[in-house]
């Protein structure tokens, strides 16, 4: 089997300097020449090219540039605008028009150049060429034309040896390519406390309507009162005079949230995932929403591209949006605080206090916040344990039946419910809450994955001071 020709002129022209340099560490030697080979020039390469054609992959042309001192303080200025790609499949044609691309943020490189693995990433003969035309300024000599003509200290005067294999032309030197993401840091923004979320009048139908519409979404149903009281006030009312109205394009970037007051829309979902010009663009009815539901909230929550396409099925409907900015502010913040409001809270339970920070960011991620009021019993003597309980803020008692009087008193930073879920067992006690009590509580599933390995700090577990002669006993636990 023969070698690639590629390969055989590397090898021949890395033969051809050995003997001349005859290095005493060969590998170290090797491996200089050949990061040589792939970190080029890339300034003056990028000046003597143009946007490759799509979809068209020929052998080209190497050009050989005048080399210029190789320097990192130095930015790449482009000829063709600030943050334009020179390379680019489509929109950085000449013939596309004056398109620039969006700021990105650089991880080391000051490269905007498209990833090579993408599908419409290709180069033509007549795309990647001189600026002098076809003939090379430099003549036709090759670089490994005899001994010596290379000299190893300098910079390379080629960009790449010749394409055999139809690899794109901008392959070595787009081997890492940008990336370009909105910030997800929660909290990046929380220095500018003059932020305020927008807010629209409602009339209190309307807040009781839209509030039950909330309830019904899992994305508000863990909102903090003052949260939820944020995301009411922002919703802009969106009226829908008549049927066949686009709310939403498939393909198209996520910007709104919305909640359906009156009427009904209808989802469409192309398969090539965007929606297409014709009568049959939108593609084939997935589902139908009506009041009291919601749609758009995957786009915003992902920052995704829109998965359908919505139209009214009816003539004045009523939509509620949320823009984009404050959804993600609003529900990101809240998140993130809650966590870390979890987060500390735990490290007050006497129980979990020898965790990792690791361990107990997994277990403020999966505790779920439930409110109780004076007298309202959290859980029952001889239920399934089914939950684990922290008890965030108030006080709580526990109670037995053939006990007169309180058998425990709980406050902030106090747990229960943990052994019955360890044991299958029912719950052997009763809780009541003496006061406004919020709780923060932890599924039997959850609880099992997550502190399975502290089972044996949860059974060594010894509760004091109950008067009733069963002091090494958990009230809780099923005798």
């Amino acid at each position: 089997m023969s070698l690639p020709k590629a390969y055989q002129i590397e090898i021949k022209a890395l033969d051809r300097l050995i003997p001349e340099r005859y290095p005493t560490d060969i590998l170290q030697f090797c491996a200089n020449y050949f990061a040589r080979r792939l970190n080029p020039d890339r300034e003056h390469t990028e000046h003597f090219s143009t946007p490759p054609s799509v979809g068209v992959n020929t052998k080209y042309t190497s050009v050989e540039p005048t080399p210029a001192p190789q320097t990192m303080s130095a930015p790449f200025a482009s000829p063709f605008g600030a943050n334009a790609n020179p390379f680019g499949a489509r929109d950085a044609s000449p013939a596309a028009g004056s398109n620039v691309m969006h700021r990105v943020i650089e991880e080391d490189e000051a490269d905007t150049i498209a990833s090579p693995t993408s599908p419409s990433f290709g180069v033509s003969a007549q795309a990647f060429r001189s600026p002098f035309g076809n003939a090379s300024p430099f003549g036709n000599s090759s670089p490994f034309g005899g001994a010596g003509d290379a000299p190893f200290d300098g910079p390379p005067t080629v960009r790449s040896p010749p394409n055999p294999e139809n690899y794109p032309a901008e392959y070595n030197f787009g081997r890492r390519t940008s990336v370009s993401a909105e910030s997800l840091q929660p909290s990046a923004d929380s220095t500018e406390s003059n932020w305020t979320p927008p807010y629209h009048e409602k009339t209190p139908e309307q807040l009781s309507r839209l509030q039950k519409a909330m309830e019904n979404n899992f994305l508000f149903s863990h909102l903090e009162d003052d949260s939820s009281a944020q995301i009411l006030g922002a919703l802009n009312e969106k009226p829908i005079p008549a049927k066949d109205i686009k709310v939403i394009s498939q393909g198209d970037a996520g910007d709104f949230f919305y909640i359906v007051e009156k009427g009904s829309f209808d989802f469409y979902v192309n398969s090539s995932g965007a929606l297409q010009p014709g009568p049959d663009g939108m593609g084939q009815k997935v589902g139908s929403i009506q009041a009291g539901g919601s749609f758009g909230e995957l786009a915003l929550m992902y920052n995704a591209p829109r998965a359908a396409t919505v139209i009214s099925a009816e003539a004045g409907c009523v939509l509620w949006a949320l823009d984009r900015l404050t959804f993600r502010r609003i529900l990101m913040e809240s998140t993130f605080s809650r966590r870390r409001m979890y987060e500390s809270f735990l490290e007050e339970v006497p129980l979990l206090s020898s965790l990792t920070p690791y361990e107990r960011s997994k277990i403020a991620d999966a505790l779920e916040t439930r409110k109780f009021g004076p007298g309202e019993t959290i859980i029952k003597e001889g239920d399934p344990g089914n939950a684990f309980y922290l008890l965030e803020s108030g006080e709580a008692d526990a109670y037995k039946t053939d006990i007169e009087g309180s058998v425990k008193h709980y406050s902030k930073g106090d747990f229960f419910g943990e052994l019955a879920l360890m044991n299958d067992a029912p719950r052997a006690a009763s809780v009541v809450a003496t006061s406004e009590v919020k709780v923060a509580s932890l599924g039997k599933k959850a609880f099992a994955r997550l502190l399975g390995p502290v089972e044996g700090l949860l059974r060594r577990t010894q509760y004091q001071g109950i008067e009733t002669g069963v002091e090494d006993m958990d009230p809780l636990q099923a005798s």
